[in-house]
Order: C-alpha cells, then sequence, then structure tokens
C-alpha cells in the first residue's frame, strides 16, 4: 500500500465525497457514512462488551469470530440510513492498523472486497489519526495546524497536527497505556471491565489524594511512563487487602474502593495534563484537542478545560459518542487522505504495529 503523504495542503471545499468507513481495530465492529469529512450521515457501531465482560478484557479470537458476523450487516445498515446506494460511495476507508491482527484483517478484508465490487478507491487509515479526525466531526471550524493528545487503552500520545494527513509525534508511552492501566486496576480492584468507565464511577466520592503514585518524567522528553503507577497502585492495593486479613475485616475498610480509584485517575490525568502543557509552550499551539477513548473520562475534560482557559487557548473536544472506536472518525479521515490521494490498491495488508511517524 501507498502511505506516503501528500505536502500540499488540501482544500476540502474543492472536492465533496461520501466515504464508507469501515472500524475493527479491536472489539467494536463499525461503519459509518460521512459527507466531506463533517458530516455523519450514519454511524453504526456494533458492540462486543458483554461478550469479553466475562474474561475481564478483550479476548483477541473472540473479537475475530464476532468481526466476522457483523461486518457485512453492520455496513449494509450504515449505507441504509445514510439514504444512499454503493453507486453513490466515492470512497471506502478502513482501519488499516494498528491493533489486534485478526480484528484488523476482517475489517481489511471486507474493505477491500467492497471497493473491488464497487470499482471505488481504497483509502488504509492509520487508528490514531481517526481518534484525531473526531474533532473535525465535533467542531466544522477545526482546522491544522493545531496540538492534539490521545489517550486510549493501547496509546498515548502527543502530536502536533501539521495537515490532515501529517502529524508530527511530540511523546508517546514507553509502556503502558492509561486505558490499559485502568483496565488492569479495575479488574484487580474487583470493579469490573471495562476499567475506565467503572474507574471514573467509582471515583465520583473518593479522596484524590488517598496515597502517593509516582508521575515520572524523563528529562527534557515528553514520554509518558503509566507503569509505576500501576505496579506502585497495586501494591497498595494488596498492602491494604493483607491488613485487612491480619485485622479480619473487608478490605474497603481499609482502603476504599472509592478512594482507590479517584487517586490513580487523578494521578493519571495529572500526568497526562502537565505532559500536555509542556508541549503546548514548546509548540505554542494556539489549538489543543483530545481524542481516543479515554477523552471521554470527565476529569480529563475538566482539567483540560481549565488548561484551555488558563492559557487563553481554543480546546476541542469529541463528543462522547465519538470517544470510543468508530467508523465516522475513520470516514472523516479517509476523506483528507483520499483529497490527496493516498490510496491502496487491492494487495492492501493489516498491521498491528503501524507509528504515527511512518504515515
Amino acid at each position: 500500500m501507498r502511505m506516503s503523504i501528500n505536502k500540499q495542503k488540501c482544500d476540502p471545499a474543492l472536492r465533496p465525497g461520501y466515504i464508507l468507513g469501515i472500524e475493527t481495530s479491536c472489539d467494536e465492529t463499525a461503519a459509518a457514512v460521512v459527507e466531506s469529512g463533517r458530516r455523519i450521515m450514519s454511524n453504526v457501531v456494533s458492540s462486543q462488551i458483554d461478550v469479553h465482560s466475562r474474561y475481564g478484557g478483550v479476548v483477541p479470537e473472540l473479537a475475530s469470530r464476532q468481526h466476522v458476523e457483523a461486518i457485512l450487516p453492520v455496513i449494509d445498515q450504515a449505507v441504509a440510513d445514510a439514504g444512499l446506494s454503493l453507486a453513490d460511495i466515492d470512497a471506502v476507508a478502513v482501519t488499516a492498523g494498528p491493533g489486534l491482527i485478526g480484528a484488523l484483517l476482517v475489517g481489511v478484508a471486507a474493505a477491500k472486497a467492497l471497493a473491488f465490487a464497487i470499482d471505488k478507491p481504497l483509502v488504509p487509515v492509520h487508528h490514531l489519526a481517526g481518534h484525531v479526525a473526531a474533532n473535525y466531526l465535533s467542531d466544522s471550524e477545526l482546522e491544522p495546524p493545531f496540538l492534539a493528545l490521545i489517550v486510549s487503552g493501547a496509546h498515548a500520545h502527543i502530536v502536533y497536527v501539521e495537515d490532515y494527513s501529517e502529524f508530527k509525534l511530540l511523546a508517546r508511552t514507553r509502556d503502558d497505556a492509561p486505558g490499559e492501566v485502568f483496565d488492569k486496576l479495575a479488574r484487580a480492584a474487583g470493579l469490573g471491565y471495562p476499567g475506565g468507565p467503572r474507574i471514573e464511577k467509582a471515583a465520583v466520592e473518593g479522596e484524590k489524594e488517598a496515597f502517593f503514585l509516582p508521575q515520572p518524567h524523563f528529562g527534557n522528553s515528553l514520554d509518558f511512563s503509566f507503569s509505576g503507577v500501576k505496579t506502585s497502585a497495586l501494591n497498595v492495593l494488596n498492602q491494604a487487602e493483607q491488613r485487612a486479613k491480619m485485622q479480619n475485616v473487608e478490605r474497603e475498610l481499609i482502603l476504599s474502593n472509592a478512594d482507590f480509584a479517584a487517586t490513580v485517575q487523578e494521578t493519571i490525568t495529572d500526568i497526562l495534563v502537565e505532559h500536555l502543557k509542556e508541549a503546548q509552550a514548546m509548540t505554542q499551539a494556539d489549538t489543543i484537542v483530545l481524542a481516543g477513548g479515554v477523552s471521554a473520562n470527565k476529569r480529563l475534560r475538566r482539567k483540560t478545560q481549565d488548561l484551555a482557559e488558563n492559557l487563553g487557548i481554543k480546546l476541542v473536544l469529541p463528543e462522547m459518542k465519538l470517544c470510543t472506536d468508530n467508523a465516522a472518525m475513520v470516514a472523516s479521515a479517509g476523506y483528507y487522505l483520499w483529497l490527496n490521494n493516498n490510496l491502496a490498491d487491492f494487495s492492501l495488508n493489516a498491521t498491528a504495529l503501524w507509528e504515527m511517524t511512518e504515515i
């Protein structure tokens, strides 16, 4: 597939188009139709949360099987909900990576077959570029350049968006991602899955500084690290459980889930926003956006709003329904790639690892 970027800035007003987006990078089977990168015509998501919740996390093989069953009905519904026919579609955009390889392959295979059948261009989309593009659907006036904090179950990035399909990576996590940490700590505390929403709900009544958690920094680097936060939090939880056993009481009497969740959430969001603040000072960006599943976290959104207000700059937050994986964001990102003629042939393959620097 051709992944080179056309450095010419695209003008969306020059070429309207209907893009069918397909997303299967993890545990959501999704399809959507977006007009000219900004207007959602349809957005269909088939969730697998009920399937995976009994296991406390996503089981890749099960995810792939669920995608196979859902992909064609989801695509059919997306086209029908948009009030269009396949002949009206100008291009087919699909998440080609990063993600679970088995899950990605289902979406890529469906997109290739469909693009071939209707003789339309095939557009490979980077999953994180899709999350950034969710903000174009939430704010019709948003245009590059701007600074983006992308936070999800597998990623924590700060990127400078120079153009619609051109990104400069400023920071990334060197180990765990915030969403992953939320899932593991929620499971350890018995809060259930998915961890992010469970941690956020439990944190509402909790003490935000119930115990100490580290906030590592790598000298002049803006990179993140959350493995120390995770390990320290697990140690605190285990120590509380041991004390509870010695006193023959419930662990909640030693360390409540509310205090545990609130302290974890506060520490992780502090780290994210502090690094974002440093990135803004470095780039002097006058607009910042949030992206990714963890951008739905209300505490993170509040802190980012406070940061933007204090700096006197614009903040764009994706609509809640566009924070988690969906195909509307893929179609939006795909539209700008299509404008730049950044297409793939039918040898396109999915890739589990795809750095934003390689777009």
